[in-house]
């Protein structure tokens, strides 16, 4: 759904998904783009929405984990998820599922070190690194087997 802003086009995505549209799916975590806690895609790219400005904003798409899960990928990786049990406390999973979608987005059979790279900007201060590497492989499975003609 389109949305119009008329405030300050410096203030940061995050601010105007949080306290104006109240999709508070997307966390804030250092502020400098660095945990990976507030990722969101713009046209289907992860982006740290805490730092990016309104105004790079504009005309895009923005999607945020509340609605990742009505794409065919952010449905399977948020389905790995629950069935891995990857989050302990949970902050940061948001982030971590955006990520995850757009790497199986774009390759949809990643090695391990495929993982690392992109997923490398998102911390869990929990450390399941291991299940959210095995999550995205899981998702990555689930989506292959469904492909039509299997």
């Amino acid at each position: 759904m389109p949305v119009r802003f008329t405030g300050d086009p410096h203030m940061p995505l995050l601010w105007l998904l949080r306290d104006e549209l109240d999709l508070v799916g997307t966390k804030f975590g250092c502020g400098m783009a660095m945990c990976g806690a507030c990722t969101v895609h713009l046209d289907d790219t992860a982006v740290r929405s805490c730092m990016l400005p309104l105004a790079r904003a504009a005309g895009k798409s923005v999607t945020t984990i509340e609605g990742v899960a009505h794409t065919p990928v952010g449905d399977a990786v948020q389905r790995a998820w629950v069935q891995l049990n990857v989050a302990q406390c949970g902050y940061c999973q948001s982030g971590q599922i955006m990520s995850a979608s757009a790497l199986l987005r774009e390759n949809p059979a990643p090695t391990d070190a495929d993982i690392d790279a992109a997923m490398g900007g998102n911390i869990c201060r929990c450390a399941t690194y291991r299940r959210i590497k095995a999550a995205i492989h899981f998702a990555a499975q689930t989506l292959r087997d469904a492909r039509p003609g299997r």
